[in-house]
């Protein structure tokens, strides 16, 4: 192995660049540390792919390299200060906590993106105040890192987060929102819900909706019922109870499904040119949160919504989520329905539950 690898180092330096990547890909599988000075090096190449094949190697012998990256942050090249940034956030080293807060400061969007990464991989809280900031970023890719990695750090993240709902610049917002989603912090709740009934922009309380439901605490349900009355935010608050799973919303989605209760506003998406509808898909994804709370007394009204075509597809796929019980509802369909698309959605359904024909 020793020789090995001192002969593919000296491959790094041969004038055919097909050598050189195939050295830098050979000592990636070797993991030897001594090799990590020279793939640096590589790093500076000048064919793409071996630099390519140096970050995979780098990133395979993992630790060792940390060291040797961290001065690769402040390299001249930004080529080099992105290949680096890439590898430390898949590493996610603490050794390199102070070098990654400074990179959130690079020039090269890459670079912040890679290093709010690793900072949120680190999860040291330290890093809290530093990646802040960066939820204003220009590039949309570095604020939804920056959220992610927020998100991941938790704890004191939370307040910072919760704070920043009350910014002025409203992406400072909408991305607060979207990490305490992803955080699922029930601590987050109620600054939510004001924020939910007092920001005027649209984005973001969609954005809010999602997140409620992400977190799942039943104290929402009330409010997502109110919300159900505005139509940009009637599908998604659908969706939303949904994932909460608190029964108390059933009869309202039971109502929803069979078409009883529909929204203020059913006008056909101007996406769409053969007519579908708000509230069709509306329809289709309350079949969809019945399934996902799977409470027994929706059974019926998704075994009626079989027989709509807007919401076949996704009754049937919900009622699956109830197993065995909806065999007695669903098998005299088999015989009764004459439309020959409904009794193929029906046998599917069927046999997603384990029925199979004389046997149950």
């Amino acid at each position: 192995m020793a020789d090995s690898v001192s002969e593919q180092i000296a491959a790094l330096s041969d004038d055919d660049w097909a050598i050189r990547e195939e050295a830098a890909t050979m000592l990636g599988s070797f993991k030897d540390p001594r090799a990590v000075m020279p793939l640096t090096r590589a790093l500076r190449d000048t064919d793409r792919a071996v630099r390519e094949a140096a970050i995979g190697a780098l990133s395979s012998i993992g630790g060792p390299s940390v060291p040797a990256l961290a001065t690769c942050l402040a390299d001249p090249a930004l080529h080099v200060q992105e290949a680096a940034s890439s590898i430390l956030a898949s590493i996610g080293d603490a050794r390199v906590f102070a070098p990654l807060v400074r990179a959130l400061g690079s020039r090269d969007w890459i670079v912040r993106m890679h290093a709010a990464k690793a900072l949120g991989r680190i999860g040291d809280p330290e890093a809290v105040s530093a990646l802040m900031p960066l939820l204003q970023d220009k590039v949309k890719a570095v604020r939804e890192e920056t959220s992610g990695a927020l998100a991941a750090i938790g704890g004191v993240a939370v307040q910072a987060l919760i704070q920043a709902l009350q910014h002025d610049e409203w992406l400072v917002r909408l991305h607060a929102v979207e990490a305490l989603g992803k955080l699922k912090c029930v601590e987050a709740v109620q600054p939510l819900l004001q924020a939910l009934f007092n920001d005027r922009d649209s984005a973001i309380r969609e954005d809010v909706v999602r997140a409620l439901g992400a977190i799942g605490d039943a104290r929402a349900v009330d409010y997502l019922v109110l919300v159900m009355k505005e139509p940009t935010l009637r599908l998604i608050a659908v969706e939303a109870l949904g994932h909460i799973g608190d029964r108390r919303a059933v009869p309202l989605l039971r109502k929803i499904v069979e078409g009883t209760l529909r929204g203020e506003s059913s006008h056909s998406s101007a996406a769409c040119a053969d007519g579908w509808s708000d509230e069709m898909a509306t329809m289709g994804m309350a079949a969809r949160a019945l399934g996902m709370i799977a409470d027994g007394v929706a059974i019926p009204s998704l075994v009626g919504a079989l027989r709509n075509a807007v919401t076949r597809s996704e009754a049937s796929a919900a009622l699956t989520k109830f197993g065995p019980a909806i065999i007695p509802s669903l098998l005299p369909m088999l015989t009764k329905e004459q439309d020959e698309n409904i009794r193929y959605y029906v046998r599917e359904t069927l046999t997603a539950v384990g029925w199979r024909p004389g046997r149950m």
